[in-house]
């Protein structure tokens, strides 16, 4: 194996650990309140532990994880105001970049492209018999349509600044959809977004950046609005994946 070959394989493996290590901890296999060593999960991934610390280096980056003064990491959890900060700071970044393609010009068959993602997902939620089950579906279009916007701009920085911005826990534009506890309620909840799709192509189109950031930060106060209404009751807490994570203000003081 040559040296290029030996530091591809050694990037894949981070990559899958840190991918492993993210899901366990979204989905409750690491716990708040346990203490996590290299050699622990190293054993729980049946990987060696030199791209499980560059795992772990990387969650923390990403503030999921916090060091241990003796050694060790833990998961974090995370107030409202954290999420609610890293939500603005994502509409900060994607508002930006939309202006710039807005103010720039797009080719013909860029914005088409994502246009035509906006598209597949008006016809998901024009369709009556639209459930949550479809949800994922959704997602995966809109992870599209805003990743596409991102690419658009073709800066190297932007991309890697919207990639860690959407890495921090619920503060991607999917993250809180799932809160909606029946199938009407999230598909109106989702066709106001589409109409923000749908508007913001059009601004950009029209070169108009102002409006086109405006339109992308409004956007994003939606998962802000989802935040808000997900704090409400336990019961709409526990729909959103990883809530454990979310820690109550009076349990930061108390």
């Amino acid at each position: 194996m040559t040296s290029k070959d030996s530091i591809r394989t050694g990037t894949t493996q981070t990559v899958r650990a840190a991918m492993t290590l993210r899901d366990m901890i979204i989905g409750g296999r690491l716990a708040p309140d346990h203490r996590y060593t290299e050699t622990q999960l190293a054993e729980m991934l049946s990987m060696s532990r030199t791209p499980i610390r560059a795992a772990l280096q990387r969650l923390t980056d990403e503030g999921l994880l916090s060091p241990v003064a003796a050694g060790g990491y833990m998961v974090r959890q995370f107030l409202p105001s954290e999420i609610s900060e890293a939500i603005e700071l994502r509409g900060m970044i994607e508002g930006f970049c939309v202006r710039l393609l807005a103010e720039r010009g797009l080719p013909p068959e860029t914005i088409g492209r994502i246009a035509a993602i906006s598209d597949r997902i008006a016809a998901l939620l024009a369709r009556e018999d639209f459930t949550r089950a479809e949800l994922p579906v959704y997602e995966r279009l809109n992870a599209e349509f805003h990743q596409g916007l991102v690419e658009a701009t073709e800066s190297s920085l932007l991309i890697q600044e919207a990639a860690r911005a959407n890495r921090r826990p619920f503060a991607s534009a999917s993250a809180l959809v799932g809160m909606y506890d029946s199938d009407r309620a999230a598909r109106l909840h989702l066709l106001i977004g589409q109409d923000h799709h749908r508007i913001l192509v059009e601004a950009i189109r029209n070169r108009q950046g102002s409006r086109a950031e405006a339109i992308m930060r409004e956007h994003a106060r939606l998962s802000q609005h989802n935040l808000s209404r997900a704090m409400e009751t336990s019961a709409t807490l526990e729909r959103i994946r990883g809530a454990a994570l979310i820690r109550q203000p009076d349990e930061a003081t108390g």
